[in-house]
Parts: structure tokens; C-alpha cells; sequence
């Protein structure tokens, strides 16, 4: 494993992982949000800066038969060249005679980009021959993609073993591992983390590995009214999982073994219907009427919350309080937020991730008041589980 800190580049083409997935606007096929773009171009600055050529490769999206053309990365280029202040080039495809030709005749301080890679199903398979394919744009491999570090594809995974000596990750894949590596195994306490969400079902191993590691676990969102009802509590309409029930009493016992303060919402915002304009009220979160759902985690819990994390000195959050979408049933995600920024502006370590979490952090416009906001959801969930990741076990092997 090479290292980008010291690296020599100059001369060099760098392949480079990136994960430019980034939305676009369904009519006009303009981004409308380029936080992935603007995560990778430290990484690439870096190599250009230093002498070196980029080739870029990414996927958007999850095409299915070959080549469509609202999936093409044809329609960032333009995007990413302005970020980078340099005229981005653009393949057609990704591998064959032609993309070889661009990648072969960059010049340093040149970028390329390749066409989506999901564009051949080779990719999704993890083809060592497709991989192998690959590899021949570049002198060195570079894997800065978090998002898709939990993948066995072939660009993320298999790529890596044409590059034995050359291999390294970028700055941003380098930064989400510290950052995830200093909440898991950081000697600060006490240690928060706030895990919402809708169903408890897909939060189960994250929430029993963390109870190893935390001093407070804040349950928020859907999720929460499975505790609730397990606690005995009457939840009304609201989402549960019966068949989660036992699973969330044996967590509140762990918690309870483990010397783990589990913190259950104890009132909620309800609402008489699944909308925005609902007729709301706030109530205790277990005496939740026939007819009635919680929409949102309500004022008391805000308070408990706000005073648990701001004696915290290491806090995660993966999921919202509550239905953060709608105007009316968000206060409790935003309480939470602001009492997240107020610890990081004291001296916590504020790590958020998952989704749910950043699309909250970034509509709150509180991203920059946190310590580290993650860009790979599903790979986060997974490293905290404690996952060997293919993309991250490629470059470290």
C-alpha cells in the first residue's frame, strides 16, 4: 500500500475511484446537489498540483441494460470541470480502444473522465477481466470513494490487485475511516449516539455492536415506537415492528448489563394523518390514541436529548427523530442538530452519517458546525458494524 501523503506523482496518470452518484434533476439532468463532487477534489488537486494526470471513474445510478442516457456522466462534466477550474475531458466509455486513447495521451495537470461504469454488469459482478480492463488507464490506483467501499465491484475491490504497489486511498476515503476509527475506538467519554430511523429491523446489528462502545444510546424516529410498545406503551397508529418487540426488550436489558443509558423518546408530536397540514398535538409517547401517529419526537425529548449530548464528548448520529421532510414534524431532528453543533463548539467530536442524517444536517445548513459529516451511508453502517469492507480490505492487503 502506497501512501498519497508522499507518493511521487509527477508523470504519473492516477486512476482514481471516485463516487460522483450525485442527483439530477429529472427534466433537465443538472445536478442538484454536488456535495460528492466537492468531497473528491482535495484528492485530485492533490495529483495535479504534484505533476500527475487523472483518470476518473464513478457510477451514477442503476442503469440495467448498457448505456442510458439520463445515467450518463455525461451531464457533470461541465459541473465538475467548473469545480475543478480545469476543462474536464470526457470518454464515451469506459473501457475499448477509445477511452485507452484519451487516458494514454493526458498530459499532467490533465482529467479525464470515464462513462458510467455501471454501464456494463461486469462491474456489478466484480470481472476481473473488465477490472484488468480498467486498470490499464492508469500508472497508479486510487480508491477515494467511501460510498461504495463496502462493494465487492470491480472497481472498488478487485482493481486494486493490478495495482500491488500502487495503491492508495485518497484523502476523503482516508478521512472517513479516522473518523468512524475515533468514534469506535476513541478513550473520550462519554460516548452518544443517536440512532433513528424508521425501522428497528435494519438497525439491529449497528445498535448491539455500539452497545460495546457507547455510555448513551438516543433511539430516535419511526423506530422508537417499537421501544415504546415493548416498554408496554400504547402507540396508537404510529410504525412498529411486532415482530421486533422481543428483540428491543433485549436491548433495553443489554443496555441495562452493559451500563448503558438507553434514552426512549417520552413524548411525541402525533398527528391524525401522513401529511404536512395533519391535525397534530403533542403527547406522552405511550399513551398514543387509536387513530393517532407519531410523527415526531416532541418538546420534553428535545430537552433530555440536548442535555445528553452536550455532555458528550464523542457523538454519532445516524438517523432523524422523525419525519424531517415535513415542515411540521421536524422541530425534534433540528433540536437535536443544534444541540449536536452547541457539544462540537465546546471541544465534542460530532460524527454524522447515514443518509437520513446528512440530508437533515445539510437542510438544517449546520454541516460546516460539525465536526465530520460522512459521505457513504450504507458503507458507514457497515464499517461500524465492524464489516471488513472489500474497497477499504483491497488497498490495505
Amino acid at each position: 500500500m502506497a501512501d498519497i501523503h508522499s507518493y511521487n506523482f509527477d508523470g504519473k496518470r492516477a486512476l482514481i475511484r471516485v463516487d460522483f452518484n450525485v442527483p439530477l434533476d429529472k427534466e433537465t439532468l443538472e445536478i442538484t446537489d454536488d456535495t460528492r463532487i466537492r468531497a473528491a477534489l482535495p484528492t485530485i488537486q492533490h495529483i495535479l498540483k504534484t505533476g500527475g494526470s487523472v483518470v476518473l471513474m464513478s457510477h451514477l445510478g442503476r442503469p440495467k441494460e448498457g448505456f442510458e442516457d439520463k445515467y450518463s456522466l455525461k451531464h457533470i462534466v461541465a459541473h465538475t470541470s467548473k469545480l475543478l477550474g480545469v476543462d474536464v475531458k470526457y470518454a464515451s466509455d469506459c473501457i475499448g480502444e477509445n477511452a485507452l486513447a484519451l487516458s494514454s495521451n493526458l498530459k499532467a495537470g490533465e482529467v479525464l473522465l470515464l462513462e458510467n461504469l455501471r454501464f456494463y454488469k461486469q462491474e456489478t459482478a466484480g470481472t476481473e477481466s473488465f477490472a484488468q480492463e480498467l486498470a490499464k488507464h492508469g500508472d497508479v490506483y486510487v480508491n477515494d470513494a467511501f460510498g461504495t467501499a463496502h462493494r465487492a465491484h470491480a472497481s472498488t475491490a478487485i482493481i486494486a490487485k493490478f495495482f500491488p504497489n500502487a495503491k492508495m486511498f485518497g484523502y476523503l476515503l482516508e478521512a472517513e475511516i479516522k473518523s468512524v476509527d475515533r468514534v469506535l475506538n476513541s478513550n473520550d467519554k462519554p460516548l452518544t449516539a443517536i440512532v433513528g430511523g424508521a425501522k428497528v429491523s435494519s438497525k439491529i446489528t449497528i445498535i448491539e455492536r455500539l452497545l460495546d462502545k457507547v455510555d448513551n444510546l438516543i433511539v430516535g424516529g419511526g423506530m422508537a415506537f417499537t421501544f415504546v410498545k415493548a416498554k408496554g406503551g400504547n402507540v396508537g397508529g404510529s410504525l412498529v415492528e411486532d415482530d421486533y418487540l422481543d428483540v428491543a426488550r433485549k436491548i433495553i436489558l443489554e443496555a441495562k448489563e452493559k451500563g448503558v443509558n438507553i434514552y426512549v423518546p417520552v413524548d411525541a408530536i402525533v398527528a391524525d394523518t401522513f401529511s404536512n397540514d395533519a391535525n397534530r398535538k403533542t403527547v406522552l409517547s405511550g399513551e398514543i390514541e387509536t387513530g393517532w401517529m407519531g410523527l415526531d419526537s416532541g418538546p420534553q425529548t428535545s430537552l433530555d436529548c440536548a442535555e445528553i449530548i452536550k455532555n458528550s464528548k464523542l457523538i454519532l448520529w445516524n438517523g432523524p427523530m422523525g419525519v424531517f421532510e415535513m415542515e411540521n414534524f421536524q422541530q425534534g431532528t433540528k433540536d437535536v442538530a443544534n444541540a449536536i453543533v452547541e457539544a462540537t463548539a465546546h471541544g465534542a467530536f460530532s460524527l454524522i452519517g447515514g443518509g437520513d442524517s446528512v440530508a437533515a444536517i445539510n437542510k438544517f445548513n449546520l454541516a460546516d458546525k460539525v465536526s465530520y459529516v460522512s459521505t457513504g451511508g450504507g458503507a458507514m453502517l457497515e464499517y461500524l458494524e465492524g464489516i471488513e469492507l472489500p474497497g477499504i480490505k483491497a488497498i490495505n492487503s
